[in-house]
């Protein structure tokens, strides 16, 4: 299998160190000529995402990758890239592919210093550790979107914190982040 991995920004060298140890074949997605490589399905990386759409703008990916996802391109979207999804943002008036029927709200959990770890179970794949680092959350979802974990912190509440839509699998937390395979596991059989 051949995962694009935008890399413009953010943890995307840690997602392809996470599908090679799989046996899947990863590439960044830095420029336009890169799309033109065959791409089974595509990750959206954590960072920040307001730099990531400014960047897939002026690089001039983001109407092709817009296009990929809507016609099907399975994609695996953390954090940053759960933002760069969704339909609609609860407290920015900006969106990105708006591919996904959800609305989120960035930063939810606080600064830097809000991030936070918790063993939980992930709808489809287990029992999993979840690394939340200034993390988005789900506020709504619409119709056909699939919940699959709800995290209930002491700051904010039960809250969604992932979703599949179709082919797209976006958490508001970082798989990449640790040592469990299970998540990008669950992706590649989604391909």
């Amino acid at each position: 299998m051949h995962i694009g991995v935008l890399a413009v920004q953010g943890a995307f060298i840690e997602h392809e160190r996470v599908l090679e140890s799989l046996g899947a074949e990863a590439f960044e997605i830095r420029q336009l000529r890169d799309l033109d490589c065959p791409m089974d399905g595509l990750v959206l990386p954590g960072g920040e995402s307001t730099v990531q759409g400014k960047l897939l703008r002026d690089l001039g990916l983001f109407e092709p990758l817009q296009k990929k996802i809507r016609e099907g391109l399975p994609v695996l979207a953390t954090c940053a890239g759960l933002i760069l999804l969704a339909e609609k943002l609860s407290n920015d008036k900006s969106t990105y592919f708006a591919t996904l029927p959800v609305t989120v709200e960035r930063n939810a959990y606080g600064r830097q210093l809000g991030s936070f770890f918790v063993q939980h179970d992930l709808k489809h794949v287990g029992n999993i550790p979840m690394t939340f680092i200034r993390a988005p959350i789900i506020n709504q979802v619409n119709d056909g979107v699939e919940v699959l974990a709800h995290v209930d912190s002491p700051s904010i509440g039960d809250k969604i914190v992932a979703v599949q839509y179709k082919k797209q699998l976006a958490l508001a937390f970082h798989p990449e982040l640790d040592l469990d395979r299970k998540v990008h596991q669950y992706f590649l059989g989604m391909i």
